[in-house]
């Protein structure tokens, strides 16, 4: 059987909020596989999905450049060993610049990037200088650059502590909608660097995930429903589903049979039906589709209108704005997302320095 350090059970009790000795039960049942101790606690309610966030420790800034012409936009994240020197002002000039050289050279890759030329000189080369000048070893990590087609829009947002960054296209029906939509979707950007999804639709979720997921979540719910029986409380609503993967034209005629059986039990008009229905069958759905809302773009309820999805508010500016609008890209970039945590035993390292 694996070792089971008190690290190890530390980092899977932040990462999914779960007891102590659960985490060490899990760890223990998954041999020490932390991705399989999440999973363990996921199915058995007793943890929320991992939080990437949780788990980072690099430091560095997230930049975004938009075009002034809304066409095209780029994201870029550069790490730093400490959060010391992502506060200092020739790091914040060197991300700056180099999202700004990434954007009008056009380049796709890390390696492409070094070969290129910046101010006379090739850019791995300015890096590297930026390095021993800045005294830290620094990584240029990601970037990405998104393009508006004909009649597209790109616009995006940086918030205040340069951590995270988001950048969101959309195709219009027109240049005068999407001239119109410019402001709209930077709102949209801000929205996303606060609730933070990582899809834009359901479309993209992958079926065994949201299977997964499906235990996961009910596990969850009944976990918490147990919390409140205790209390004396009502309970929440177990869902069938989660996503609107699983929503298919069967599940939902199905759906809308039981709501017409319902109503028919109730002793409700028939004339009347058609004006209940569809708001039951809203309900009916937003209660089987928290994975989406948890974790699309468009099937989350917007911060500045909580009645209704970002999928809905689109709709709603499409008319407003007189022209189709279509969300079609979206990145969010968090500052060390993704990255283990790195264990540092300080004592050791300072008399390492001193030796």
């Amino acid at each position: 059987m694996a070792e089971i350090s008190a690290a190890l059970v530390k980092e899977l009790r932040e990462s999914t909020g779960a007891g102590m000795m659960d985490c060490k039960k899990a760890l223990v049942e998954a041999e020490g596989d932390m991705e399989k101790a999440v999973d363990i606690l996921r199915e058995k309610g007793l943890g929320k999905a991992a939080k990437k966030a949780d788990r980072l420790a690099s430091e560095g800034l997230v930049q975004v450049e938009v075009s002034p012409d809304f066409k095209s936009a780029t994201i870029s994240e550069i790490n730093s060993e400490t959060d010391f020197v992502a506060k200092n002002e020739n790091f914040i000039n060197l991300t700056k610049t180099t999202t700004a050289h990434i954007h009008s050279s056009g380049v796709s890759e890390v390696s492409e990037l070094m070969s290129t030329t910046i101010n006379g000189t090739k850019f791995e080369e300015y890096f590297n200088t930026q390095i021993a000048t800045i005294g830290e070893n620094l990584v240029l990590r990601r970037f990405a650059t998104v393009k508006a087609g004909e009649n597209g829009v790109v616009n995006g947002y940086l918030h205040s502590n340069g951590r995270v960054g988001v950048i969101i296209a959309a195709n219009c029906e027109n240049a005068e909608v999407a001239k119109k939509a410019e402001e709209f979707i930077r709102q949209l950007c801000m929205h996303a660097a606060a609730m933070k999804p990582s899809f834009l639709s359901y479309k993209e979720l992958d079926a065994e995930f949201v299977e997964k997921e499906t235990v996961g979540m009910k596990a969850e719910i009944e976990k918490e429903n147990e919390e409140l029986r205790r209390l004396k409380k009502p309970e929440k609503k177990i869902p069938t589903y989660v996503s609107m993967a699983q929503l298919t034209p069967e599940v939902l005629a199905q759906a809308e049979e039981d709501i017409k059986a319902e109503l028919k039990a109730q002793g409700k008009p028939e004339q009347i039906w058609d004006k209940i229905i569809p708001g039951s069958m809203a309900r009916f759905i937003a209660d089987n589709t928290q994975l989406d809302q948890r974790m699309t773009l468009l099937s989350q309820f917007y911060v500045m209108d909580d009645k209704k999805t970002i999928e809905q508010v689109v709709a709603d500016k499409s008319v407003e704005f007189g022209g189709k609008i279509e969300l079609v890209d979206y990145i969010r970039f968090e500052v060390g997302e993704g990255l283990e945590k790195k264990a540092c035993d300080f004592a050791a390292e300072v008399a390492e320095q001193l030796g």
